[in-house]
């Protein structure tokens, strides 16, 4: 009998089918027991709003049950197959789990659905094919709700109202009336222009939701225009697309800050995103009773303007406020103290002294950046970091350089719920440790401590996930570390900052004429906390990093204050979610589903 991994397309493809229409069986008739039986005992399943209004990540046999019974009479799931259009039936190696992966699609009672399922083959079980196939892995998530599609292709809009009538508004006309909002209101109120903000305006532009974006910077980009002078992107392009518009395929593998900066003020214009610029959030409160948040915006200009939006989206990033530590005898420092945010080059400071408090990515780039202007500069570490050569945290999106289109790809990432991505990681970060021995051997030698990401050594990845920094994708500082040329200072080994620089414990003092903190920032609760008072930021709790549920707090979905959602993270995280968050404030909109956690 053939292996698994030898069997041919035709076989893969009839083996989910048969796995698909026995699934689809068992729901139909309510057999839930029977269901559950096609999973195998180490069994997951995330939900993307498809069974639910909720994205859940589930474990076990048992959870499956449990869900099942909460949500199959209203879900009402049918019509379980493959598309043709999709990448087909394939064996892969996930997490260390050889597996048959296939994309599926479904109906629900709200709309249409697709689907990732990988079966495991268990010989163990005696049956006529000499073992069965039971599901690892499934994911399932809600592609569209019915009556409510994307204004995309076959449901593009005509272009009659503006294109035919010579005595009435042109298009220009339109566009200019929509984003003054003279007349209306926004449903939405989007905080942040940059990549998430950018991404969830679009997704619900798309199903027809009036969105307004603001945003603090002169124009659209310039969050990335003004951030250090040779800042580019550590992952490659093909990971990075937007929602509907994907790079040029003449791109560089890794786009340059001003290139992006540049295309993002170009895809605001080409989705016909209404945003003010120069503008911020003064303030706000939430009416229960008509069921609007009455913002206050504070316009450069000295204007102010108060909008009643039905809803708030927050897309600051996992990178809001900075965070300015108190550090001992600072005061005293004669010399510039600057945040990374507002680092711009290093040309100012040539042939002068430098140290950059902090070792993830702003600290390793920005001691990188001093450097090449012939500054002497220090990096001062203060608790260990995850070092990754940028070749090998490329290993990370294997998946997107497997062949199947980013749609595909898209599909495939989500269908990973935490226990699948912890082992996954854990797997990754061995191998890209034993990939970087040199490099890692080299910092160890100069004294840089470095770790793997604990505390269950599931590297660079998790560690963002969880908390948002504490790495750093190698593009030649570690190089100069190792080879001297960066200095390496251990926080612990300062007493105090001086007028003239950092004054050890051993007496010495390094001198300075410049102290950059790449110290990081506070997350989304403490951007709400700022502008939406103690109630509102004590009621939703954490944002960002895991919590019960396995899935990131309040991220992406409904939060505990009605009418206020999260979203954040790289390009390839906000391509990916904003669809699901788009897909659930149109339902809130639609009046099926509440606009807060139950």
């Amino acid at each position: 009998m053939a292996t698994a991994a030898q069997l041919p397309e035709i076989t893969l493809t009839d083996i989910v089918e048969d796995w698909l229409d026995a699934f689809g069986a068992a729901l139909a008739d309510g057999d839930i027991p029977a269901a559950a039986a096609m999973f195998q005992a180490d069994s997951h399943w995330r939900d993307l709003l498809a069974f639910s209004w909720n994205i859940q990540s589930i474990s076990g046999t048992s959870e499956i049950t449990a869900i099942l019974e909460q949500t199959l009479a209203a879900t009402q799931p049918v019509n379980f197959h493959i598309p043709g259009r999709r990448t087909p039936p394939r064996m892969v190696s996930r997490a260390g789990q050889t597996a048959l992966e296939a994309i599926f699609a479904f109906d629900t009672a709200t709309g249409p659905a697709n689907g990732v399922v990988r079966l495991v083959h268990n010989e163990d079980n005696d049956d006529a094919n000499g073992g069965e196939w039971r599901a690892w892995v499934l994911m399932t998530a809600l592609d569209e709700i019915r009556g409510h599609e994307e204004r995309t292709g076959a449901h593009r809009p005509d272009g009659e109202s503006y294109s035919r009538e010579f005595g009435g508004d042109n298009w220009l006309d339109e566009r200019n009336a929509a984003r003054a909002y003279e007349n209306h209101e926004p449903e939405v109120l989007v905080v942040g222009g940059g990549q998430s903000g950018l991404a969830i305006a679009a997704c619900l532009g798309q199903l027809g939701v009036d969105t307004l974006v603001i945003d603090k910077h002169e124009k659209i980009g310039d969050a990335w225009r003004k951030r250090y002078h040779a800042l580019t992107l550590h992952n490659q392009v093909h990971v990075n697309h937007l929602p509907y518009m994907p790079f040029p395929p003449n791109w560089p593998l890794y786009i340059p800050k001003d290139k992006l900066a540049n295309w993002f003020e170009a895809y605001a214009e080409s989705m016909e995103l209404n945003v003010w610029c120069n503008t911020e959030i003064g303030g706000g409160s939430y009416d229960e009773d008509s069921g609007r948040w009455d913002v206050a915006l504070a316009h450069t200009d000295g204007t102010t303007r108060t909008i009643r939006p039905q809803h708030v989206v927050y897309a600051v990033g996992v990178s809001g406020i900075p965070v300015q530590p108190d550090l001992p005898g600072v005061a005293d420092f004669k010399g510039k103290v600057i945040h990374s945010h507002a680092y711009t080059a290093g040309q100012e400071w040539a042939g002068k002294k430098a140290l950059v408090l902090g070792t993830g990515n702003s600290g390793h780039d920005l001691a990188q950046d001093l450097h090449a202007n012939d500054v002497d500069v220090s990096l001062i570490q203060r608790g260990t970091s995850t070092i990754v050569s940028l070749e090998q945290a490329q290993s990370l999106y294997a998946l997107f350089e497997e062949g199947p289109p980013t749609e595909d790809c898209d599909l495939l990432a989500t269908a990973t719920p935490y226990d699948i991505m912890v082992q996954g990681y854990k797997l990754a970060a061995i191998a890209i440790q034993a990939a970087d021995k040199e490099m890692l051997d080299g910092l160890s030698a100069r004294g840089f401590k470095h770790d793997i990401g604990p505390p269950d050594n599931t590297g660079f990845q998790m560690k963002y996930l969880r908390r948002g920094g504490g790495y750093c994708l190698n593009v030649g500082c570690s190089d100069l570390i190792i080879a001297g040329d960066v200095g390496l200072l251990q926080y612990d080994d300062i007493e105090k900052f001086v007028a003239t620089g950092a004054a050890m414990k051993d007496g010495s003092i390094v001198e300075a004429d410049l102290l950059v903190t790449a110290t990081g920032y506070k997350n989304q609760r403490e951007v709400v906390r700022a502008t939406l008072g103690d109630d509102i930021a004590d009621k939703i709790g954490p944002v960002w990093g895991f919590g019960e549920e396995r899935e990131l707090r309040n991220m992406w979905q409904r939060t505990p204050q009605p009418g206020l959602w999260f979203t954040a993270g790289g390009l390839p995280q906000v391509r990916i979610y904003s669809k699901y968050l788009a897909l659930q404030i149109k339902a809130c909109q639609a009046g099926l589903l509440d606009k807060a956690q139950s």
